[in-house]
C-alpha cells in the first residue's frame, strides 16, 4: 500500500554527526529539492534567508544576557590561540555547544539553567585571552551565578512572572500587574479577538504605569526586522501564487507596525495557500516559553510539500467532519462545521529561533482559535526531520525499544508498524486535534492560564490516540492493518508514564508541556483504568504494558471528553487539578531506575538539527555565499543544497551572518 511505505535510510549520508551532554545533532536531507524549478528554489531561499535573520531575537528573549554572553562564546571559539587539548577548554567546548544549542543559557527542554563545567577562573582566562576582559565580571556572574536566572519559565509556587528568566517582562513587573492589565484590554473587546501580548514586552513607563512595548521595525528588534522583512519582499516577487504574495504583503506590514489585527489578517490569507509547493513559518508565534502563555517565541522555518505522502493527510482532511461528529466529546463542544482543514507531509528546508536546532515533528497553525473556526488551519507532519531521527538512531548498536519494552510480541509489533503508526498519530494530532472542538461564547483561549499549553497538547495528542485505533482509518488504507494503532499505544504508554523521564534531572519535576502532556494522559490511565496498564518489574527491571488495547481506547475518550469540556467551559480549577496531580511530580523510585537504565545505554536523550544550505549558483559555474549580492553582469541559474558537518561550524558562521543585536 503505496500511503503505508516510508523512506529507505541513505547509506551514502551520514545523519548523527556530534554528541555532547545529552545532547545528539543530526543532519537532514530535503527530498524533492532537485525537481523545484529555479523560481520555487529562489522563494524557498529568500525565505530561508528571512527565518535565519529572526536568530538574534530568539536568543533575546530567552533571557536578558544571553546575546552578550553568546558573542563572548564566539569571540573565543575563533580568536583564543591557547593551549585547546587541555581538560578545561574542553569542558569549555561542551558548555558553548549546550549554550548554542539552547539559544541561551537554558537547557531548551527542561528549561533549567546551565553551567560551565570549567573552574570560573579559567574562564576568565579565556576571556581575557581574546581581549574582552572589561566583560568578565558581568559575564561570569551571568553564567555562574546558581541564585541568578535559575530557569527559564517556571511553573512552581509563588508569582511565575517574577520568577521566569525570559525577556517578555521587564524586572519588577508581577503576575498580578500583567493580568490586570490585559484584563482591562481584553473586557473592552467588542470584535473579533485578538491576541493581545503576543509581540511585546511588558514594562513601565517614567511614571511606574504597566505598559507594551510592542516588537516592530521601530523597536529594539528593528535591526533584524528591516532584514526580514528584506527577505519577505524578495521572496514575494518570486512567489508561487498571488495568494502567498499577498499574505507575505501582509506579513511585512505586520512586522512594520506591529498590529496585531494585520497579523490576524496575514493568518487568514496564508491559512487559504493550500495550492504551493512552499510554505513557511514567520514570526512570533508559539506561547510555550511564557508562563502567561501569551506571549510569541520568534519561529522562521520553509518547507517543500511530499506530494505522494500527503495523500495520506489529504484523506485525513477530507474526513474532517467525520472525525468532529464521531469524537467522544460532548456534542456541545463539537464544531458543527470544519472549515478549512488542510494538512500535508513536508520536508523541511530551514529551521530557525523556536525551531532551531531542536525542531517539531509536526505544525498546527494559526494559533487563533477564531480563524481555526471561521477559516480553517494548516497541519503539517514533516517527514525528513521524522526520518532523520530514525536513521540517526540505527547509526546506533543500543535502542530504548529493547530495553524498555515489556516483551517480544510488543517489539514485533513497533517494528513492523512503529514508526509509521507513529506518523499517523502526528497527523491526527497535527491535522485534526488542534482543530477540534470550540469554545462557548464568552469563553477566552487564554483562560487556561499557564496549564494553556499542557492541556492543549494533551487534547491534541489523546484525539489522535483514540482516532488511531478506529476502523475508519483502516477503511481509509491510512492505517496498513487494525492492529497497528497498538504499536502507537504501547509507545506512548510507557515513553509517557516512564521511559520519557530520562530527560529530567533527578529530584525535579515534570514542567515542559509536552512531557506533561504525555505524563498526564499515561498516568491517568493507568491510575483509572483497573488494570487496563499493567506494572510489571522483572529481573529487577520496571515495564508498563497494556493488558487491553479496547479499554485504553475508551480511556482515552474519556479523558479526551473532560479535558475539551476544561477548555470549552474555560474551568480553569478543574484544568489546573489535572495537571498538577498527574503531570507534574516523578515517582523517584522510577525516576532513579529510567536514568540508571539510559545512562547504561550510553544514549543521548536529547536530538537537534543542523540546516542544510542553500547556496546559489551563477552563470559562470561559481558558488555564491548565502546573503552576498550578485555581482555586476553575473545572474544566478540555479541553487544547489550542501551540508554542513560542524554542528559548532555552524553556529559561528550564523553568528557572523545574521548577527543584529
Amino acid at each position: 500500500m503505496a500511503a503505508c511505505t516510508s523512506r529507505q535510510k541513505d547509506s551514502e549520508f551520514r545523519y548523527l554527526i556530534d554528541e555532547f551532554a545529552d545532547i545528539k545533532v543530526i543532519r537532514y536531507q530535503i527530498p524533492g529539492w532537485d525537481s523545484l524549478s529555479l523560481q520555487q528554489k529562489e522563494y524557498a531561499y529568500h525565505l530561508s534567508e528571512a527565518a535565519k535573520w529572526g536568530r538574534d531575537i530568539f536568543w533575546d528573549q530567552n533571557c536578558r544576557g544571553n546575546l552578550e554572553l553568546r558573542h563572548v562564546l564566539e569571540n573565543i571559539l575563533e580568536n583564543y590561540s591557547g593551549d585547546r587539548e587541555c581538560r578545561e577548554f574542553q569542558d569549555f567546548l561542551v558548555y558553548a555547544k549546550r549554550v548554542m544549542f539552547a539559544n541561551g543559557i537554558h537547557h531548551h527542554y527542561s528549561e533549567d539553567k546551565i553551567f560551565p563545567a570549567c573552574s570560573r577562573e579559567y574562564f576568565r582566562t579565556l576571556m581575557t585571552g581574546v581581549d574582552c576582559g572589561l566583560q568578565c565580571d558581568s559575564i561570569l556572574s551571568f553564567a555562574y551565578d546558581s541564585t541568578r536566572m535559575q530557569r527559564r519559565s517556571t511553573a512552581s509556587d509563588g508569582d511565575i512572572v517574577l520568577q521566569s528568566s525570559v525577556n517578555y517582562y521587564e524586572d519588577g513587573i508581577t503576575r498580578q500587574e500583567v493580568e490586570d492589565y490585559y484584563a482591562s484590554i481584553e473586557d473592552k473587546q467588542t470584535q473579533t479577538p485578538v491576541a493581545y501580548g503576543l509581540n511585546s514586552i511588558v514594562g513601565r513607563d517614567s511614571e511606574g504605569r504597566i505598559v507594551e512595548r510592542v516588537w516592530n521595525v521601530e523597536s529594539g528588534y528593528g535591526p533584524a526586522i528591516v532584514h526580514i522583512i528584506a527577505e519577505l519582499q524578495a521572496a514575494a516577487a518570486v512567489a508561487e501564487n498571488d495568494i502567498q504574495k499577498r499574505a507575505i504583503g501582509l506579513l511585512v506590514e505586520y512586522y512594520r507596525t506591529g498590529d496585531l489585527k494585520t497579523w490576524d489578517d496575514f493568518n487568514v490569507l496564508w491559512v487559504q495557500d493550500t495550492l504551493g509547493t512552499i510554505d513557511f513559518i514567520n514570526g512570533f508565534i508559539e506561547d510555550y516559553n511564557d508562563p502567561l502563555g501569551r506571549k510569541g517565541a520568534w519561529e522562521g522555518y520553509v518547507n517543500i510539500k511530499d506530494h505522494e505522502a500527503s495523500v495520506r493527510t489529504q484523506k485525513i482532511c477530507d474526513n474532517a467532519q467525520w472525525f468532529e461528529d464521531h469524537s467522544p466529546v460532548d456534542s456541545a463542544f463539537r464544531k458543527k462545521e470544519c472549515r478549512g482543514v488542510s494538512a500535508k507531509v513536508v520536508n523541511a528546508v530551514c529551521i530557525s529561533g523556536d525551531s532551531y536546532p531542536a525542531t517539531p515533528i509536526g505544525i498546527n497553525l494559526p494559533n487563533a482559535d477564531w480563524i481555526r473556526k471561521q477559516y480553517g488551519s494548516k497541519s503539517v507532519t514533516i517527514a525528513n526531520i521524522t526520518h532523520s531521527y530514525d536513521f540517526a538512531a540505527q547509526e546506533s548498536p543500543r535502542n530504548t525499544l529493547d530495553e524498555f519494552a515489556f516483551s517480544d510480541d510488543e517489539k514485533a509489533l513497533y517494528r513492523k508498524y512503529g514508526s509509521y503508526a507513529d506518523e499517523v498519530h502526528t497527523d491526527l494530532h497535527e491535522c485534526l486535534g488542534h482543530g477540534s472542538g470550540q469554545l462557548l461564547p464568552g469563553v477566552s483561549s487564554t483562560a487556561m492560564g499557564e496549564y494553556s499549553s499542557t492541556l492543549e497538547e494533551a487534547r491534541a495528542d489523546l484525539f489522535g490516540l483514540y482516532f488511531a485505533a478506529d476502523p475508519k482509518l483502516v477503511e481509509l488504507g491510512i492505517m496498513p492493518s487494525a492492529d497497528a494503532y497498538k504499536a502507537a499505544y504501547s509507545k506512548f504508554i510507557r515513553n509517557g508514564i516512564f521511559e520519557q523521564f530520562n530527560r529530567v534531572e533527578f529530584g525535579r519535576q515534570n514542567t515542559e508541556a509536552h512531557m506533561q502532556d504525555r505524563k498526564l494522559i499515561a498516568q491517568w490511565c493507568y491510575e483509572n483504568g483497573n488494570g487496563v496498564i499493567e506494572k510489571v518489574v522483572r529481573d529487577g527491571k520496571t515495564y508498563f504494558t497494556i493488558r487491553d488495547y479496547e479499554k485504553l481506547r475508551s480511556l482515552f475518550g474519556q479523558l479526551l471528553a473532560e479535558i475539551q469540556r476544561i477548555k470549552s467551559t474555560g474551568d480553569y480549577e478543574a484544568g489546573k487539578a489535572l495537571v498538577e496531580k498527574y503531570a507534574v511530580n516523578i515517582d523517584p523510585v522510577l525516576h532513579r531506575e529510567v536514568l540508571d537504565r539510559y545512562v547504561a545505554l550510553n544514549l543521548k536523550p536529547y536530538g537537534g538539527f543542523i540546516n542544510p544550505e542553500i547556496v546559489p549558483v551563477l552563470d559562470d559555474g561559481s558558488l555564491l555565499k548565502p546573503g552576498t549580492p550578485v555581482p555586476d553582469g553575473a545572474r544566478i541559474t540555479d541553487y544547489v543544497v550542501t551540508y554542513c558537518e560542524d554542528f559548532l561550524q555552524q553556529q559561528l558562521d550564523y553568528g557572523r551572518r545574521y548577527r543584529t543585536l
